[in-house]
């Protein structure tokens, strides 16, 4: 699976082990733990362990990978979803990242699939060493099944209860450590589309309206945290605007894609309003292979591989990939991998987990073997890559900025 992202500190301390919360009675209360002995498992040598990360201005402390759980339900069956989920805990991983919306692609049919997965999973595992994030939907006309009496989704006080109180029973959950809404309500050109059309501007819920409701949330102990994903600038630094005058819950993270494939909006843009000086926010990245093709395995269009990969699977949803210069771009840094003598998936992987304003990258797979190829490339890929190594990804990137708009 490719992943999908979220942020948090822009300028974040690795430390050794990770920091948990624990919660008592009826009421929250989370405390730093400086030693845990974890079900987590992560070796104290930094070179064979993942690295952690404070999560923003929050209490949370976070892998450096986050298991993303996307295809759960569509291209995961539940005993290879809870294979997945087990072997990423046993080996670091402390946070999933799942939405209301998944599995992906996004139907009524499948829709919830991979929170019931999660949630059978979760019922064996000590609920406060896991750290749950999930998303309530943006605006959309065509997914009202995602609410008992909606034609259209917003994201006002209504929705984003429903969404959370639905989402709490679908994982078997009390608390949900961080939420944020998968897309805006106002019109954002996203998922494909780079231009902003002024004709499909619309009103929407206010800023302050939106935080609003997830104070109650969090006043109820619902909800720990918040934050944004496929976000502007403008929207993030309306919401920490409006927090700051308001007195409400800030958020903390942003969750956009971002890949040697998808970098552009992120580096001139976003990178700015995540810097610890202005925000403290942390990015929460969503790693994008284009379905896998970093890996090298769909180069070849007729291989087995290439078949069962999302690109061939749901060629509509990955339109933008398929129809644009990803592919020649792709090419150009699996050669570069190979010159270095890496796999595509460490030159890739080893690209986003040097980014300094990077927090954590959501990592999803269909498969415990790719699972590990991705931990590994995390772990043995030397830290930071070696300069020449950097230079020749620049090259390429001089030359395709973000292949799928060309």
């Amino acid at each position: 699976m490719a992943s999908c992202p979220t942020a948090f500190l822009c300028n974040h301390a690795a430390t050794a082990a990770p920091w948990s919360s624990s919660r008592t009675g009826t009421r929250r209360s989370f405390c730093r733990r400086s030693s845990v002995k974890a079900t987590i498992n992560a070796k104290l040598d930094q070179k064979t362990s993942l690295q952690y990360n404070k999560l923003g201005d929050s209490d949370l402390v976070i892998s450096e990978i986050t298991l993303g759980t996307m295809t759960f339900g569509e291209q995961n069956t539940e005993k290879e979803a809870h294979e997945i989920l087990s072997y990423a805990f046993e080996n670091g991983i402390n946070a999933l990242d799942t939405s209301e919306a998944y599995p992906i692609p996004m139907k009524k049919e499948t829709q919830g699939s991979t929170d019931r997965f999660i949630s059978s999973w979760l019922k064996s595992q000590p609920r406060d060493k896991v750290i749950l994030a999930t998303k309530v939907a943006g605006y959309s006309e065509m997914m009202s099944h995602l609410r008992d009496n909606a034609t259209v989704l917003r994201v006002d006080a209504a929705n984003i209860k429903e969404s959370v109180e639905k989402s709490l029973k679908r994982l078997g959950t009390d608390y949900i450590d961080l939420i944020q809404i998968h897309w805006p309500d106002r019109y954002v050109p996203l998922f494909g589309v780079y231009s902003y059309d002024f004709s499909k501007w619309r009103p929407s819920v206010p800023f302050v309206e939106q935080l609003k409701a997830f104070q109650e949330l969090i006043d109820d102990g619902k909800v720990r945290y918040i934050g944004v994903s496929n976000e502007t600038s403008y929207g993030v630094m309306e919401f920490v605007h409006a927090a700051k005058v308001e007195g409400l819950p800030k958020i903390v993270s942003i969750q956009n894609s971002y890949s040697l494939l998808v970098r552009t909006h992120f580096e001139i843009d976003l990178v700015e309003v995540c810097h610890p000086k202005i925000t403290t926010l942390a990015y929460w990245l969503i790693l994008h292979w284009v379905g896998g093709s970093l890996t090298g395995k769909y180069i070849d269009i007729n291989s087995e591989a290439a078949k069962k990969g999302r690109l061939n699977l749901f060629p509509s949803y990955m339109e933008r990939y398929n129809k644009s210069v990803a592919r020649e771009a792709t090419i150009k840094y699996i050669e570069t991998a190979k010159k270095h003598g890496l796999t595509p998936v460490q030159l890739a992987l080893g690209f986003a987990r040097d980014r300094p304003f990077v927090t954590s990258s959501i990592v999803g797979a269909t498969s415990v073997n790719q699972l590990k190829e991705d931990i590994d490339a995390f772990l043995l890929t030397e830290r930071p890559l070696p300069p020449e190594v950097v230079a020749d990804i620049e090259d390429i990137f001089k030359r395709y900025k973000d292949p799928t708009i060309l």
